[in-house]
């Protein structure tokens, strides 16, 4: 694939394919090393805090491994009624999941983190996507649970999937609702001179 912005070595500490495929379809050039902090220790119930401090935990502990590359790190959660729903575990989660979001709006929080030990440069940020379910009837709730698509899913469906039929309406950035708000990853890259955008001369 052509590369359309010159990069220093970027890498994403992710082992998320959706965030990997929106970065690569921006032209990044990037290597993958996920971060394996424990996020289950991140005991914060405000959702925009949540995100942005587990993307600070992965892009630094990253960082701090490889102090001269630009490393981004991300966190996406599904938020309804002051409820947080993560991946379900079942298909009976799944199920109520789908039926909490029918005929809702609920938000979805991704952080976002750039940092550069060697450059001490350090950022993040928190975008928000408000997304309006279409009221599901049974039959759709449980032939989409059958596709397995749910299961490695926030919220238990893929707007970038099949569960694209799911959603009514989006207010917001539609890539942050797929896992990384990449208009405001690369305006950051960019503004900080991390990428510069190749003359076609």
């Amino acid at each position: 694939m052509q590369k359309h912005y010159e990069t220093p070595e970027l890498i994403l500490a992710s082992k998320s394919p959706r965030r990997k495929y929106l970065l690569e379809q921006a032209g990044l050039a990037f290597s993958i090393i996920p971060s394996n902090i424990d996020e289950e220790a991140i005991d914060v119930p405000d959702p925009e805090s949540r995100v942005k401090i587990l993307a600070e935990k992965k892009a630094t502990d990253i960082a701090e491994k490889y102090p001269d590359s630009w490393v981004i790190g991300a966190d996406t959660i599904v938020f309804i009624r002051n409820t947080v729903l993560g991946k379900p575990n079942s298909k009976e989660d799944a199920r109520n999941m789908l039926k909490q979001l029918s005929n809702q709006t609920h938000q979805v929080f991704t952080g976002y983190s750039v940092c550069c030990k060697a450059a001490d440069h350090f950022f993040s940020d928190t975008v928000k996507t408000d997304v309006l379910f279409k009221n599901l009837s049974e039959e759709e709730i449980e032939w989409y649970i059958h596709t397995d698509e749910p299961f490695d899913k926030a919220g238990a469906y893929a707007i970038q999937g099949l569960g694209t039929f799911l959603v009514r309406r989006i207010n917001g950035s539609y890539t942050n609702v797929v896992g990384l708000p990449v208009c405001e990853v690369i305006e950051h890259l960019i503004t900080s001179n991390v990428v510069k955008m190749k003359s076609h001369q």
